[in-house]
């Protein structure tokens, strides 16, 4: 099962979208492994270098409507490609949160408060996060910077939760008919 956690890269902007998630001139590539190099390459954020930035990192936690723009499966599976599993913001657009949930990864939606409270909290910091999910469907994401540690709750409704433990729609399928 992948893993929900590790180093966070902090993205502070909202309207990240798939263009910039991965570039439409790679679309053509015939892997999803041939994608891993141009993750975030176009993405414009002061300070933000993809080639150095993304090495190491697992979650991504940014603001909202990420990615938006056209719908495409390569933006969850360049994430995917480099080990980020797990994208935390405000919301989602509704495709790319779905292609997520299908790729068996999570988009987990917190409110704004608790992103704000995220970013002022750990940004600047060197931060590790874990995802929990429990039976019920409660979940939550805790951030940890040295000695700091903060919870946030979450909840996932059952369809999320069967496609993240069958690691995606493939999965849920082969299990279920």
């Amino acid at each position: 099962m992948k893993q929900f956690g590790g180093k966070v890269l902090f993205l502070d902007r909202s309207d990240i979208n798939t263009d910039e998630i991965i570039p439409a001139k790679y679309l053509t590539e015939i892997t999803k492994q041939a994608l891993k190099p141009y993750l975030l390459e176009d993405l414009k954020l002061e300070g933000f270098n993809p080639k150095t930035d993304i090495l190491g990192k697992k979650v991504i936690i940014t603001r909202e409507n990420f990615g938006c723009g056209s719908s495409r499966e390569h933006a969850p599976w360049a994430l995917e490609v480099n080990g980020i599993y797990a994208v935390i913001a405000v919301n989602f657009a509704r495709i790319f949160r779905q292609n997520m949930y299908n790729c068996g990864m999570m988009a987990v939606e917190l409110s704004a408060k608790d992103i704000d409270d995220m970013f002022h909290t750990f940004a600047n910091k060197d931060t590790d996060c874990t995802v929990v999910m429990n039976d019920d469907g409660s979940a939550k994401v805790k951030l940890i910077a040295g000695s700091l540690s903060k919870s946030y709750q979450f909840r996932l409704d059952g369809f999320e939760k069967a496609l993240v433990n069958d690691e995606g729609w493939l999965g849920f399928a082969d299990k279920n008919y």
